[in-house]
């Protein structure tokens, strides 16, 4: 008996000392996010499913309409409370399908017949982005792997094997991205909007559905980060998700290198898990903690096929966006919504393309970068106040920021980044033959040169201030959306 006992008392020290998280936000909060997260700064965000069918939302300015809601909001659209966004997607898809036409009618018109896994790594290796995030199911609960959960609560065929495309999209695509180099990351929804066993027993949905289909996502596909949503109908406790995150964290096979967010539950945002995110704002401030932006080009993480191009971002707003925020340490998570038939829209392959292109000439300023003493330097005047460490819409429009002042506003002359022994000045306009980075006494500067550019910069430095000569530019470089000078220390 002896002998049993110390043996048990043995096997479970070995297993205590193998399983360092315990299932406590205490515990699970001193798990530092893997450095590749930080280092990489620009990712891509995929919106994909049954809701690309109709790819509808209605645009109302100044508003964000989410395509991907659309079930959500042609449901709520009935009501006589139903705001315009509801009321106009139940409208439409009146006309378009019928009052009695059922959303899950959709999913066989969800064929991906045109999707071209290699293609779609291609354009994301081109982007400068360095991992790639999607939508594994969005709340719909539509799964685009073969998920066995989802058919099985829902009642029907639910996922994108056993109907609509009738292949593994997300394995795919996984395949695909990993060829490249890239690092694959999965979002997935905790909660489902009309699951059937959601609605009628929320513990053995948790039990039932969420932690076996969620073990069987990682396990198969071993993603490199987990962006979970979805989670604010219930806390965290209820969700168990100090308990799944243990789970993540000493058993699979990923437990070392993923990556996770902050949606756990209704009571966790900025506050426990993995990095903190943001939602079309301008993101965190004066956080030492790991931080994400995510936003699509225009109003919607769908496609939205009422979107004009003067609904999307230009390439140069998107870059002064992605400088920005990688100046105050956050990551960019830029959102494309492919169409149902598994093509990306033109014009958001050629915003990533342009981004490509300048991250190819500047990606020094940007990549492995981390934040300077100062993030930016604005002219003089009056400096707008910007409402940064929101969690959801709030406004941001960071190009304007950088355009020329109106009499006694201050405008963003500079971004700043910073690695290793060297600093970056990221301009957002070419200020002409002379440019002074004023506060600059911390940095012992040995040379200056302009990333793109083939000669030193002649620089002088009086007091606290570094004025640098400015050359002609080169033609290569005169459509930049923004220019850098590299300061060597």
């Amino acid at each position: 008996m002896k002998t049993l006992l110390l043996t048990v008392a043995l096997s479970s020290g070995a297993l205590a000392a193998a399983q360092p998280y315990e299932p406590t936000w205490e515990s699970i909060d001193r798990r530092p996010t893997p450095a590749w997260f930080t280092d990489s700064k620009f990712g891509i965000f995929i919106h994909w499913g049954v809701y690309s069918v109709p790819a509808y939302a209605p645009v109302i300015p100044g508003k964000l309409a989410y395509a991907e809601w659309y079930w959500n909001a042609l449901t709520n659209g009935r009501s006589a409370n139903a705001n315009p966004i509801q009321s106009g997607t139940w409208e439409y898809h009146r006309r378009q399908y019928g009052a009695d036409y059922p959303y899950p009618d959709l999913a066989p018109q969800f064929r991906a017949e045109l999707f071209d896994p290699d293609h779609w790594a291609d354009v994301f290796l081109r982007s400068g982005a360095k991992y790639v995030v999607l939508t594994s199911k969005h709340h719909e609960g539509f799964a685009l792997w073969p998920s066995r959960e989802a058919s099985a609560t829902w009642g029907r065929p639910w996922n994108a094997v056993e109907i609509g495309p009738k292949r593994d999209l997300l394995g795919d695509l996984t395949r695909a991205v990993r060829a490249k180099g890239l690092k694959m990351g999965f979002y997935y929804s905790l909660y489902e909007w009309y699951n059937p066993l959601w609605l009628s027993d929320k513990p053995r949905f948790v039990r039932e559905h969420t932690f076996p289909q969620f073990k069987d996502l990682v396990t198969r596909y071993q993603p490199a980060l987990i962006f979970s949503d979805g989670e604010w109908d219930m806390p965290a406790a209820d969700w168990r998700s100090p308990e799944l995150l243990a789970w993540l964290f000493n058993e699979s096979s990923v437990k070392s290198d993923v990556v996770i967010n902050d949606r756990w539950g209704k009571d966790t945002r900025h506050k426990h898990g993995g990095y903190w995110t943001t939602e079309y704002t301008p993101g965190m401030s004066g956080s030492d903690h790991p931080w994400e932006e995510s936003r699509g080009m225009g109003f919607s993480y769908g496609y939205n096929r009422a979107e004009r191009l003067e609904h999307y971002r230009t390439a140069r707003e998107l870059v002064i966006m992605l400088c920005d925020i990688v100046s105050r340490g956050g990551n960019l998570l830029l959102d494309i919504g492919p169409a149902a038939d598994g093509t990306i829209p033109v014009v958001m392959e050629e915003r990533l393309a342009q981004i490509g292109s300048w991250l190819k000439v500047n990606g020094e300023a940007i990549y492995g970068t981390r934040p300077f003493t100062a993030a930016k330097q604005w002219s003089a005047g009056e400096v707008p106040k910007i409402d940064y460490n929101q969690e959801f819409e709030t406004a941001y429009d960071v190009p304007k920021l950088t355009e020329k002042p109106a009499p006694g506003q201050a405008s963003i002359e500079a971004f700043f980044t910073a690695r290793g022994g060297d600093a970056f000045a990221i301009l957002p306009r070419w200020p002409g033959r002379r440019f002074v980075i004023r506060e600059a006494a911390a940095i012992p500067v040995k040379s200056v040169t302009l990333l793109g550019g083939s000669a030193a910069l002649r620089f002088t430095k009086t007091g606290s201030s570094i004025s640098v000569e400015l050359p002609d530019l080169p033609e290569q470089l005169r459509g930049q959306p923004a220019w850098v000078l590299k300061l060597t220390r």
